[in-house]
């Protein structure tokens, strides 16, 4: 199972495996209140679709599919978090203030729709 959870929301003890999977580490936390798992910036879009984006809702659909290709290359990366996600619950963390329309809700739908390494 994977959920999603914005980082700086007090982490609880049945989240499972956090994985922060934002390039930039965020601002004000550190690693012991977080409570990271791992960090696994390298799935992260890249900067240039980041700061393109800019998590402006009209962007989404665009974001989503430019994403969705930046994955298509990091496929042990995506398999790595759908391969832990069948062990158990997985969340993954993201820094941005819009719930909606970040890269964790695209890569948990990427990795929930598309067929793994078989």
């Amino acid at each position: 199972m994977i959920e999603i959870n914005r980082i700086y929301d007090e982490p609880n003890k049945k989240d499972g495996f956090r994985i922060l999977m934002d390039r930039l580490w965020p601002r004000g936390l550190t690693k012991d209140r977080v409570k990271v798992d791992l960090w696994m910036k390298e799935i992260a879009p890249s900067n240039e679709l980041r700061k393109w984006f800019g998590h402006d809702p009209e962007k989404w659909p665009e974001f989503k599919q430019r994403y969705f290709a930046e994955l298509g290359d990091k496929r042990e990366l995506v398999d790595q978090i759908r391969d832990r996600s069948k062990k158990g619950k997985v969340v993954l963390l993201y820094g941005a203030k819009e719930k909606r329309f970040n890269n964790g809700v695209a890569l948990k739908e990427y990795i929930e729709t598309k067929k793994s390494r078989a």
